[in-house]
């Protein structure tokens, strides 16, 4: 694969940023991809390992070494077509994802992997630019309508999947636009929302209808998901009128911090302040919009939700941005002969740290303080994790100022009331119970009723969410004909 000496050669190619000062003053998407003859460079540095651990690393299969060598030898539309085989949106992944095929990378034992993220960037937005991409639509239907409860990437991929096979697909999404928490909690610096409404017009064409703006169900009273529902339709309805029904909504339900002074204003959940922003950039008007300008702002919660609530609060201009992580401070270097191919545990620092944020770790919050009703600052207490569990350390007490604190400490579940709406029987963590066995995946306990994506598995990657959902699209698909000729 790729050039046989070229991983003695050639050092990792990496993207470029534009420069912080330059890129805090708008939300556009600011990486720069890798050109064509750097594409190459990466690309020839793909050696021909035997055993591609690439591929098991990646949730979707994708068929690394292949594509790698493709550019490599500068044939870009095989390329696209590989690259397309295993991922329906390879634009998202490569914009998002983490990358777990580079940590699984032969070369990254002892060495730097592939720039495996940055060619599957470059080579989707080759295959946009140059037309490449087209609408697929089937050559023959089948008379079968399958409902797709939500539009982010597991809803779309398994639509986009079961319209190619000849389906009548119909998306249901409770939000006024299309991609679930592609849209809603991933903001545009990281991911510009023409990504998504291309692929919205590309699966129209194959015949998928998107019906916004409705909820099935009902959302528990005081949520605090995002919601612009007009119309309701009831799981009953669904489940007569169509064929097969997959739920494939989001982990939307944001875990607290019941502490005292937790309802004084000024302490939000990080998915109240992120959607707000990703609807002002798409020009819809947002009343009382959570803003960070001027503002000493303490994030809680050291994942990928907390970075895009530190990037967004410097784009807001806050005084301040401090970030609480409650484990202690991981190695810089992972241990690679101890963890690969698997992903390590390491000091991650994302573009959005680099741009302004004191990073805290072996914090816990103990109190919100406040005057009038208002936030002013919380109370703190450093610990350390002692047979498994979490100590305070005595005299470690602190005091910091805050005006807004954003609760970002990840997701606990889907939210319950859709599964109940349908009398799914639920895990123990509150999802969606379903396996993903060959024979009967991804089925719920209630007839003809499927479940992919965050609602079966919980909290996931995106790639994890475009594997459920073209698995459960070949479920469904063997369900409603008896056989499939969908790719697992």
């Amino acid at each position: 694969m790729g050039k046989v000496t070229g991983f003695l050669e050639f050092e990792r190619q990496e993207e470029g940023y534009a420069p912080v000062a330059e890129r805090l003053k708008t939300w556009k998407e600011f990486v720069i991809g890798l050109d064509e003859p750097k594409a190459k460079i990466q690309g020839a540095r793909c050696m021909d390992c035997g055993t591609p651990f690439c591929n098991n690393g990646c949730p979707v299969n994708n068929v690394i070494p292949d594509w790698n060598d493709l550019v490599y030898r500068g044939d870009w539309k095989n390329a696209i077509e590989v690259l397309h085989s295993t991922n329906n949106f390879p634009e998202f992944t490569g914009r998002i994802c983490p990358a777990p095929c580079e940590a699984a990378c032969t070369l990254n034992v002892n060495g730097d992997a592939v720039g495996i993220k940055s060619l599957e960037h470059a080579i989707v937005d080759r295959a946009w630019a140059e037309g490449w991409i087209q609408p697929q639509p089937a050559k023959a239907k089948t008379g079968k309508k399958v409902a797709v409860v939500g539009s982010g990437p597991a809803g779309l991929a398994a639509a986009q999947q079961l319209a190619r096979a000849g389906h009548e697909v119909t998306v249901f999404e409770k939000n006024h636009r299309v991609g679930g928490l592609l849209r809603y909690g991933i903001p545009d610096f990281k991911f510009e929302k023409s990504h998504i409404d291309r692929r919205v017009e590309q699966m129209k064409a194959e015949g998928v209808v998107f019906r916004t703006g409705v909820l099935v169900g009902a959302l528990p009273k005081g949520s605090k998901v995002t919601n612009d529902a007009k119309e309701t339709v009831s799981a009953e309805q669904l489940q007569a009128e169509f064929d097969a029904v997959i739920l494939a909504g989001g982990a939307e339900q944001s875990r607290d911090l019941p502490v005292p002074g937790r309802d004084l204003d000024g302490v939000h959940f990080a998915m109240e302040f992120l959607p707000q922003q990703n609807k002002v950039v798409a020009g819809d008007k947002v009343k009382g919009q959570i803003r960070a300008d001027g503002k000493h702002v303490i994030v809680i919660g050291g994942g990928d939700t907390g970075s895009d609530c530190v990037g967004t609060s410097n784009r807001h201009g806050a005084a301040s941005v401090t970030q609480f992580e409650l484990m202690p401070m991981p190695p810089e270097q992972e241990d690679r002969p101890m963890t690969w191919p698997y992903w390590p545990t390491k000091l991650r620092t994302s573009s959005s740290h680099e741009e302004g944020c004191v990073r805290e770790f072996a914090i816990a919050t103990k109190e919100f303080v406040g005057a009038k009703g208002k936030l002013t600052g919380l109370k703190t207490v450093n610990v350390q994790w002692q047979g498994g569990k979490m100590v305070e350390v005595p005299g470690s007490e602190k005091e910091w100022k805050a005006d807004l604190v954003l609760l970002a400490m990840g997701f606990t579940n889907p939210v319950a009331s859709v599964l109940e709406a349908f009398g799914v029987a639920k895990d123990a963590r509150g999802n969606a119970a379903a396996t993903t066995e060959a024979a009967g995946g991804y089925r719920t306990s209630v007839a003809k009723v499927f479940a992919a994506g965050d609602m079966r598995r919980g909290q996931s990657l995106v790639v994890w969410a475009i594997r459920e959902g073209r698995q459960c699209a070949r479920a469904v698909d063997e369900f409603l004909t008896g056989s499939s000729l969908l790719p697992r």
